[in-house]
């Protein structure tokens, strides 16, 4: 299984252009992917910079066709002209696409406690039980919240909640109520790959936070790190964009893999050229 894990911008490049299509093509340049996990996905946000299209989840399924494609919205803003109904909500989220079979599909709200001292937003995690060719696993794209460490560090004891709640689910699976309604089969796989924009540098508080021992449940990796024994992973956003990385590029884009998927692992990489984001993608590889 190959997937893709990318913070888009709304397919806005390092020089301030936007074309998803564009991005899409970059992302089948690097790699012939089953999975792409994406961050920043808009719906009835043009008044961003370069003016993304109107929905771009549905431009989604028109540019990979034969894939599904999964959305999870973190912020739900009114039109900007509260008097215009027929304009478009301003949404702002997350978006997995694959071709492999996908089973149960969560939308996780991450929380969101007060913080005055920081601009924010609502964040939130996209769950997709796919069938890959070595057995279910669980994806999780997310992306944290920049301005605020508190949000941050509530977050990722969010995720580590879920992947726990998911061990309980896998251990102790209670059966459908029939072959047809809403209360399908609790079962839940344990493996899970967790990526995103985590908005903390490598070595960070939340960074470390996410690695550390979790009861009842395999515990995660950095992919890219036991790949790469002793060595730091490279920048991963801000490398060409400097007007809006001003501060200087930052190591914030991983992907996390549950332990039990370690000996899975065959390839994780950072694509340090492409230019089609203020983010690097990176490009992982489970066997």
């Amino acid at each position: 299984m190959r997937l893709i894990s990318w913070n888009v911008q709304w397919g806005r490049s390092a020089h301030g252009d936007v074309s998803l299509s564009r991005t899409i093509d970059e992302a089948r340049r690097l790699a012939d992917f089953d999975v792409l996990c994406m961050q920043e996905v808009t719906r009835g946000f043009s008044v961003l910079a370069g003016h993304p299209g109107d929905d771009q989840f549905a431009e989604l399924a028109d540019l990979l066709p034969g894939y599904t494609v999964l959305g999870a919205i973190g912020a739900d803003l009114a039109p900007l002209k509260l008097d215009a109904p027929a304009a478009p909500r301003r949404q702002f989220g997350n978006a997995l696409v694959t071709r492999l079979p996908v089973e149960r599909v969560i939308r996780h709200s991450l929380p969101w406690p007060a913080d005055p001292d920081a601009p924010s937003m609502q964040r939130v995690a996209l769950e997709a039980v796919l069938q890959a060719p070595g057995g279910a696993v669980r994806v999780i794209v997310t992306h944290l919240e920049f301005y605020s460490l508190k949000q941050r560090l509530a977050q990722v004891e969010r995720l580590r909640e879920m992947q726990q709640e998911a061990a309980a689910h896998a251990a102790n699976p209670a059966p459908a109520e029939n072959a047809i309604g809403p209360f399908a089969d609790t079962a839940r796989p344990v493996s899970a790959i967790v990526c995103g924009d985590f908005n903390s540098a490598y070595g960070s508080d939340a960074y470390r936070r996410m690695l550390e021992p979790l009861a009842g449940s395999p515990s995660f990796l950095d992919a890219w790190t036991v790949l790469h024994p002793g060595q730091t992973p490279p920048m991963t956003a801000g490398i060409y964009d400097k007007a809006q990385w001003s501060d200087g590029p930052l190591t914030c884009d991983f992907v996390f893999v549950t332990e039990d998927l370690q000996a899975r692992l065959q390839s994780c990489e950072i694509d340090g050229g492409t230019r089609a984001s203020d983010h690097q993608p990176v490009i992982v590889e489970i066997g």
